[in-house]
């Protein structure tokens, strides 16, 4: 990382699993999410994570659903850097990846390991969401692939220790190039858990001179953010991964989200890194 001062902060502005009767400020249209994205550069994020879906908030995988929503961001958000997902369950590897090819944005997610991935409650004893996300090397390498075709930068996302690993191999194959840019996402039941140790575990697990940032679930996110900013990592926050500020009350936006993320970061001596710095920092000049 060019300057440890400068920490780039990622807004993840809507998944596919919650709904508005968890949170009823979850963006689901194309303009929804567009004015959660100007809501969340304002506060001082540079990157937006985006989901697509359907108006009535199901997950949509189609590409003039993404095509709405790149094209409504762009209007509202200027160069911010687009990243879009990639993740998704029982669609063909075909889908997950048509928009990446059709619309080239900034970066895209690269789900770099499969594994059990559960929503459990203690208070009901009882598993929700509870599925197998496949990610075989044949399909990780197929995305990579489809990414470098497009100029779209991977934005590997580790949901276990090993799946930092995972991308050795195609290091070695010289199909990923640098800049790295991994994603520490922790929290998932299936996945590493939320603590602190395990984040220094990740950060020190990574190639020499990545850029890795961490994305914690739940409410444990600030104590991993606040931990991230400590040594020099970047950091995720927004309603896809987390509804609550670190008071406690429930964010009315992705804004508030990050606005607590900058205010912490300050506390902590970094300063938000503008989308310019960014995309010096990520060799990522903008495409239009």
């Amino acid at each position: 990382m060019q300057d440890s001062k400068k920490v780039v902060i990622t807004a993840a502005l809507t998944g596919v699993l919650a709904t508005r009767d968890q949170c009823p400020y979850i963006p689901y249209t194309p303009e929804e999410i567009a004015e959660e994205g100007r809501r969340a550069l304002e506060a001082g994020a540079s990157i937006l994570h985006i989901h697509a879906r359907q108006d009535n908030g199901a997950p949509a995988f189609d590409v003039e659903t993404y095509r709405r929503i790149y094209h409504a961001v762009r209007d509202r958000c200027g160069d911010v850097i687009i990243n879009f997902s990639t993740g998704a369950v029982g669609i063909p590897r075909e889908e997950r990846i048509h928009h990446i090819t059709a619309l080239k944005p900034d970066m895209a997610a690269l789900n770099m390991g499969s594994m059990n991935y559960a929503i459990y409650s203690p208070k009901n004893k009882q598993f929700y969401h509870d599925f197998v996300f496949q990610n075989p090397f044949k399909d990780i390498q197929y995305f990579l692939e489809k990414m470098v075709e497009a100029g779209t930068l991977p934005e590997m996302e580790a949901f276990d220790c090993g799946h930092i690993h995972n991308a050795m191999p195609f290091i070695d194959m010289g199909i990923l190039k640098p800049p790295y840019v991994f994603s520490f996402v922790m929290g998932v039941m299936g996945g590493i858990p939320a603590t602190t140790e395990n984040l220094l575990h990740q950060a020190r697990s990574v190639p020499p001179g990545s850029h890795w940032q961490v994305i914690g679930i739940g409410r444990k996110q600030w104590s991993l953010v606040a931990a991230a900013l400590t040594i020099g990592g970047h950091i995720r926050v927004g309603l896809e991964d987390n509804f609550y500020l670190p008071e406690g009350d429930m964010a009315k936006s992705n804004g508030e989200l990050v606005e607590a993320a900058v205010r912490l970061a300050k506390a902590l001596g970094r300063e938000p890194a503008t989308v310019a710095e960014t995309r010096a920092m990520l060799n990522m000049p903008f495409r239009g």
